[in-house]
């Protein structure tokens, strides 16, 4: 079976459903526009789909083993500005490309439904909520999606703009591929006051000054300089008026590292850092784990016959030993599973290529969409009749 010829046929229908997720883009847990939509196709192609926590999942297929097919479908917080006809208006944007995931592997499903006798075994599917906030995969694993069939093994693509046209493929067979993430905020407790007497005051944004140039100087002095450790703060908020000293303010960001004990050194000093200096200048500081998601590592014997099988394809380039400072919610299933996890070039050689992703101007090729969808069929095909 040519799959790339056949998802080349509904080429368009792929880009029609990208677009509707980008049009009413969703972020975090909570996607109903998302989950209906995902729900309605999959039942126009045959299947019968279920909701599992705030995802979908579904079946293609009977029997052992069982491959699980994984696409996000969230979105940004951010407004759009792509320029894009169908661009999001909602104050949200595709700007990391999960809408073209969802969509892919819409089209995988309705390809290996047309072409279920080929299936040795069980092609599960994970439409999956809240990557971006690394909640979605936890959500959908604690509602069974590793179960009843108990899934063996997983695979999930993710595209990459930028200046790479469609046809290269980028991976990692055994090496930390994508960096642990751990989100936190902190809280900042202090006295507030009249302006003019900052001495009858606690002053919490300058605790949070102080809290956030000493958290500078634990990367710069206290973290490994051979692993990868990189420390963001990327919310700081407090006080709503100049001549006003608030109660409180906070601060949220993002710890990431290749390196379990990194993480767990860096992850005890940001509290320790967070509450004794706030302490220092007589206020109170509390940290609460937001996200705790480790590196993400792929099987090596998978990801080198998903390798095999990508080349099979023709046409596609294969780039390996691929390492992203970014984090990825996957490497919740990588670490329950045996997973591969590889990004597909989805850029333009013009300025369309410009922006990255996360950018507000970010575009994504769509001739990607039919190498997507080719390639989740194939591997899926092939991969169970190997297993």
């Amino acid at each position: 079976m040519d799959f790339y010829k056949e998802a080349e046929k509904i080429k368009a229908e792929i880009a029609e459903n990208r677009r509707f997720f980008h049009r009413n883009a969703e972020v975090g847990l909570e996607m109903p526009l998302a989950q209906e939509f995902v729900m309605k196709k999959l039942t126009e192609y045959g299947l019968s789909p279920q909701k599992c926590g705030h995802g979908v999942t579904a079946l293609i297929g009977s029997g052992s083993p069982v491959l699980l097919l994984r696409a996000d479908m969230d979105a940004l917080p951010m407004e759009e500005m792509s320029g894009e006809e169908f661009a999001c208006t909602n104050g949200h944007a595709h700007a990391c490309g999960h809408d073209l995931h969802a969509a892919m592997l819409l089209g995988a499903a309705k390809l290996l439904k047309e072409n279920e006798n080929l299936l040795k075994g069980t092609v599960k599917l994970m439409f999956q909520p809240a990557e971006e906030n690394f909640e979605g995969s936890r959500d959908m694993i604690v509602n069974g999606v590793l179960e009843d069939p108990h899934v063996d093994a997983a695979l999930a693509f993710h595209v990459a703009p930028g200046k790479m046209l469609p046809g290269l493929f980028m991976y990692n067979a055994g090496g930390v591929m994508m960096n642990s993430v751990d989100g936190f905020r902190i809280d900042i407790k202090g006295k507030g006051g009249h302006g003019a007497y900052p001495n009858l005051t606690v002053d919490p944004l300058n605790i949070a000054a102080q809290i956030y140039i000493a958290l500078e100087a634990l990367i710069a002095r206290e973290a490994d300089p051979e692993k990868v450790c990189v420390l963001t703060i990327g919310q700081l908020h407090g006080g709503k008026a100049a001549n006003i000293i608030p109660d409180s303010a906070f601060m949220e960001g993002t710890l990431r590292t290749n390196d379990k004990a990194q993480k767990e050194k860096l992850s005890a000093r940001i509290a320790e850092i967070a509450e004794k200096t706030a302490k220092l200048y007589d206020g109170t500081a509390q940290v609460t784990k937001l996200s705790d998601v480790p590196p993400l590592i792929c099987d090596r014997e998978l990801t080198e016959k998903a390798v095999g099988y990508m080349n099979e394809l023709g046409g596609l380039k294969p780039i390996p030993d691929m390492k992203a400072n970014a984090s990825e919610d996957f490497a919740v299933i990588a670490s329950a599973v045996p997973s591969a996890f590889m990004y597909l070039s989805a850029g333009f050689e013009d300025e369309r290529g410009d922006a990255s992703a996360h950018n507000p101007k970010v575009r994504f090729n769509e001739d990607v969409l039919p190498i997507g969808t080719a390639s989740l069929c194939h591997c899926a095909v092939r991969w169970l009749e190997e297993n």
